[in-house]
């Protein structure tokens, strides 16, 4: 928690400068470093804003692994692999059942 708040008040800082309403030299003595360390903090800070504000695509990340997901998957394809094999069986036997009575 008081990690967010420094990082709030670093980010405040960051924003008056940046909006004219203070100096580098005044927002780092207020944070307690030197003018070169907040010139870093507000490089990464400016870095941080293009990167969250880039476009991402939608839905899950790839990679993300679902078990319960894949397990559903292979069950599915088992089932229409049987059901393949059914339809077969009843061709042949239909067929069979044909030729039969044909014959008679």
């Amino acid at each position: 928690m008081q990690n967010d708040a420094i990082a709030r008040q670093r980010a405040e800082l960051i924003i008056q400068v940046r909006s004219g309403r203070l100096t580098a030299k005044a927002a780092a003595q207020q944070l307690g470093v030197s003018r070169k360390t907040y010139y870093k903090w507000e490089q990464r800070a400016l870095e941080g804003m293009v990167t969250a504000l880039s476009e991402r695509t939608n839905g899950r990340p790839a990679g993300e692994h679902d078990a319960e997901r894949e397990r559903l998957r292979e069950q599915v394809k088992i089932l229409e692999e049987e059901l393949q094999d059914q339809d077969q069986a009843m061709r042949i036997k239909e067929i069979m059942e044909d030729a039969g009575e044909k014959k008679e």
